[in-house]
């Protein structure tokens, strides 16, 4: 989730689809960086490189991306719903221009998913409580190894690899 290293990989009609989105909601452009750069540093102290895999410290990340864009957004909508379709644009937006295979984008989107499910009952919380409980959820996620099982977990983060 290399920010400028994603840009410069994407081409002319994919950067075009990134800029309207972008410029449609021009107030969200700076949080939604500061959410992502918070999200990598926490990440990378945690679980250091292991969170690009597609084990249990991606799943981790996925969910934590959108809960800390949820609740930047929220700072300045202090709306939930305006708060979660906006992370789910701009996370959705962002699996559909990586290069991953089908179940790893099915298992990213999904665990987008939980991160903002999860900011519905964790808006007013600290940030400390926030990672201690994903991080005790991240220990609960489940391992799939077909597109089909994603399915059988709504309520669980999931991933692909034994780290």
């Amino acid at each position: 989730m290399n920010i400028r290293g994603f840009v410069k990989q994407l081409n002319f009609w994919q950067l075009f689809r990134l800029a309207k989105i972008l410029i449609q909601n021009p107030l969200f452009i700076y949080p939604t960086l500061q959410a992502t750069r918070k999200t990598l540093v926490i990440c990378d102290a945690l679980y250091k490189k292991e969170h690009h895999r597609n084990g249990k410290a991606n799943a981790f990340r996925h969910a934590l991306w959108n809960i800390w864009i949820c609740l930047a957004i929220f700072k300045r909508t202090n709306n939930k719903e305006k708060s979660t379709n906006w992370a789910k644009k701009i996370t959705d937006l962002y699996e559909k221009l990586a290069p991953n295979s089908t179940i790893e984008k099915a298992m990213d989107l999904h665990n987008n998913k939980i991160g903002r499910q999860y900011f519905f009952n964790l808006s007013t919380t600290s940030e400390e409580e926030i990672v201690a409980f994903l991080k005790q959820n991240t220990q609960k996620a489940k391992r799939i190894t077909d597109l089909k099982e994603i399915s059988n977990h709504k309520n669980n983060l999931v991933y692909l690899l034994e780290e």
